[in-house]
């Protein structure tokens, strides 16, 4: 066993001896590097010998010898701010991290408590909307019930549980509907506008803006108008209900907004009363006219659209208006609204919804789903004063209006020449960015140019406001340093196929997507 334990003690110290050797071989190299003395030693040694051009020679080489040296000590200094910045990166991330599970964890809480809140209006007591329990504490829903039982609950054969839709069937009891006569054309309808939003509210916007605003009722029921605050978003959506002698409804989108009862109201299981929004009122009374309602959704981003909207935008997809209904309530009494048909509403066609938006850290993204729906329009600049014609409000009948925007997607339908020209964007699109639209899409075009060029508009200025809006729109969402070399040639594209700037809106957006990447 001795003679085995010197065996180890030789062998194992030939392996670890390399260690030393490595270890002491690197530091005697770097002590050897940086001895001065012995660099000195060496000069003195030869110096006696050299002549003026080696001594600059000798010069030349300790410069290069400084370089190297420098070279890798900032090598080393990059690496290991890089490999600092790396862990500091980790750690902010795993404190991130952190901080999202704080942060998910109190809005878990936020949920249930309005979860427990929404019970209270739910049609299962102790169930939410979703059919989940919340777990509601039982001590303190049988204080609720105790409570609203406190108030007196509606008769259900002799109360109306609908208050404010039962005086609008009161106020309408007696009433038909009323034709204006009007005769109006379309470009008089559009300078009307535009005059009475200068000469009534100070209000000055473009023939081009009014145009697009017009195309777009025409086109979507949905209408987004976006841009930088303080630019007239809100206020023409106003002007519009104003000069068609309906004030717009306004509905200011709060951020807690989740589901349809924000806009439209809830059933309160306690008191049995119908807690109506200002909202479901406007729609119902348009239902008994001939005429234009507006609802603006003021600030729509605020909360996601796609939650207290999403059965809106369905129902509006819908290709017969006759199908264009939604369940207020689940079961119907016979003291119900009189255009409350088992519990549920029929949407007027009359009626169009208007939504601004700003885009900053306090909104949400519309989604495609909704941009596709819709027809955007950008408001960035600020109106010119301009003499205006003194021009009041107007009645309308809506089914004229309607009867104007069909006839002139009929006698104003995109030329042949003009649709082959978007199809060869579209082929191109697709071929170089992987982005195409649907029929969706062009359903909205072939209705919005028609109505823009009867207005007094151009054909290709139209497609080119559309397609910048619609379509282009959508390459915010790709990488934009991967689509940045295709620009310039899609830009080359547009000039060749439509003519030289005649898609300015299409490239300027490119443009300034090439700026970004």
């Amino acid at each position: 066993m001795e003679t085995y334990g010197r065996f180890l003690f030789e062998f194992l110290s030939q392996f670890f001896s390399g260690f030393g050797d490595i270890f002491g071989g690197l530091w005697n190299g770097i002590i050897n590097i940086f001895n001065i003395p012995r660099y000195w030693g060496i000069i003195q040694n030869y110096s006696n010998d050299f002549k003026v051009s080696e001594w600059f020679l000798t010069g030349l080489a300790i410069i290069c010898m400084l370089i190297v040296i420098g070279g890798i000590i900032g090598i080393i200094i990059f690496f290991l701010k890089r490999h600092m910045k790396w862990r500091k990166k980790i750690v902010d991330q795993e404190e991130l991290l952190k901080q999202i599970d704080t942060l998910n964890g109190q809005v878990e809480e936020l949920v249930d408590e309005k979860l427990k809140l929404l019970n209270m209006k739910s049609p299962e007591l102790g169930v939410n909307p979703n059919g989940i329990s919340t777990g509601m504490d039982k001590a303190a829903l049988a204080a609720a019930q105790s409570e609203a039982n406190n108030e007196e609950q509606i008769d259900p054969s002799s109360q109306s549980r609908f208050s404010k839709l039962t005086m609008l069937d009161e106020e309408f009891a007696k009433y038909k509907q009323k034709d204006y006569h009007n005769s109006f054309t379309l470009p008089e309808f559009c300078y009307m506008f535009r005059n009475f939003a200068a000469s009534k509210l100070k209000l000055y916007y473009s023939e081009k803006m009014i145009r697009l605003f017009v195309s777009a009722v025409a086109s979507t029921k949905l209408v987004i108008l976006q841009g930088i605050s303080g630019t007239g978003k809100t206020s023409i959506s106003l002007a519009w209900g104003n000069f068609v002698k309906h004030p717009s409804c306004v509905a200011s989108v709060q951020p807690s907004w989740r589901d349809r009862t924000d806009i439209f109201g809830y059933l309160n299981e306690f008191t049995k009363k119908f807690n109506e929004t200002d909202f479901l009122a406007y729609l119902y009374e348009a239902g008994y006219t001939d005429e234009i309602y507006t609802v603006i959704l003021d600030e729509m981003n605020l909360a996601r659209v796609e939650y207290y909207f999403a059965e809106m935008l369905s129902i509006l997809e819908m290709h017969s208006t006759k199908d264009w209904k939604i369940e207020i309530v689940q079961s119907s009494w016979p003291t119900d609204p009189k255009k409350l048909i088992k519990g549920k509403l029929q949407i007027p066609p009359n009626a169009w919804y208007i939504g601004t938006i700003n885009n900053d850290d306090s909104t949400f993204m519309v989604t495609d789903k909704v941009y596709d729906r819709a027809m955007p329009i950008d408001i960035n600049e600020k109106g010119v004063a301009f003499e205006a014609d003194d021009v009041d409000a107007i009645d309308v009948n809506y089914s004229y209006l309607n009867g104007l925007f069909d006839k002139a997607i009929v006698d104003y339908a995109i030329s042949p020449a003009t649709l082959k020209k978007i199809e060869d964007m579209d082929n191109y699109t697709i071929k170089h960015f992987r982005v195409a639209f649907g029929n969706r899409i062009v359903k909205h075009m072939k209705k919005f140019v028609p109505v823009y060029v009867a207005c007094g508009g151009d054909e290709t200025e139209a497609v080119d406001y559309f397609m910048a809006k619609k379509v282009l729109r959508k390459f915010e969402g790709l990488n934009l340093t991967l689509i940045r070399d295709e620009i310039d040639g899609y830009i080359d594209f547009l000039d060749k196929n439509f003519g030289k700037g005649k898609m300015s809106e299409c490239i300027e957006f490119l443009l300034r997507l090439k700026k970004m990447s």
